[in-house]
């Protein structure tokens, strides 16, 4: 099992870890961690990329290319790629793990955008989620409209950075199956994603906005987001119309309330 740390803190960029198990695949070695602050990816987010750093003296600190992360199970496996098998990570070997905080950072600002817009269109329009992706910096949803113009789009991006700029809390907390499902609204998307029989909801809050199921990494406040413009919308079907957005450079990676080195 890996410690996940990465759902609990979203602003830790490093750790020391020992290697559980390596195998190879077509993309490169699969390395399993004790523990990680790798995001794997899921929700739309994707998975973080980064370092693995040899601590032992006889590697003479050899540093290893992440590409990408996955779950499998209760694990997570760390992608790294450019290195013979016999030249990368061993069981048994102690490593510092490091994500690319510049680009984790930038995805945790953009999901918290994706949240906010989500809310103020259920607040203010009753529309359900049909799908959703994101990209550092970038992202969509697609929503249950009717309808779309510019000038909606553009009543919604300024409730959006209304909302943004009001500095809400984002909260996260694990609650269990009954407790979460008695939650109104909890699920806004159209069809229910989440995994059946699982015994714990993981939900992320924007105080008094929204509050969803959510597995993804997000910053603490939504002032960290800045502001947002909404770069096109376009119709993907008769009651499916998809907006698109773009963060700002307003907050820089660090400035965050919780600077987290190695755990």
């Amino acid at each position: 099992m890996t410690d996940a740390i990465c759902y609990r803190d979203a602003y830790a960029r490093a750790v020391e870890a020992v290697v559980d198990g390596v195998e190879e695949s077509a993309d490169g070695l699969l390395v399993r961690l004790d523990r990680t602050v790798f995001y794997p990816g899921g929700g739309g987010q994707p998975a973080d990329s980064g370092t693995l750093l040899a601590l032992d003296p006889v590697w003479g600190g050899q540093r290893w290319q992440v590409a990408s992360a996955k779950r499998g199970g209760d694990e997570i496996a760390h992608l790294v790629v450019g290195v013979a098998p016999r030249d990368g990570p061993e069981v048994g070997m102690r490593v510092r793990v490091d994500i690319d905080w510049e680009r984790r950072y930038l995805l945790m600002r953009t999901h918290t955008a994706l949240h906010a817009l989500c809310g103020v269109v259920w607040r203010d329009y009753g529309a359900q989620v049909t799908g959703g992706n994101m990209e550092p910096g970038a992202g969509r949803m697609d929503f249950e409209f009717e309808r779309m113009s510019g000038d909606l789009v553009g009543e919604i991006e300024r409730k959006v950075n209304v909302e943004l700029a009001a500095g809400r809390a984002v909260r996260v907390q694990v609650l269990p199956r009954a407790e979460a499902f008695a939650i109104p609204d909890l699920i806004r998307t159209k069809v229910n994603l989440l995994p059946v029989g699982i015994a714990e909801v993981r939900t992320v809050e924007i105080v008094g906005l929204d509050l969803q199921a959510d597995g993804g990494t997000h910053v603490a406040n939504t002032s960290e987001v800045g502001r947002i413009r909404v770069t096109g919308y376009e119709s993907k079907g008769r009651i499916n119309k998809r907006i698109r957005l773009e963060v700002g450079d307003a907050h820089r990676a660090g400035d965050g309330p919780a600077e987290s080195g190695v755990r």
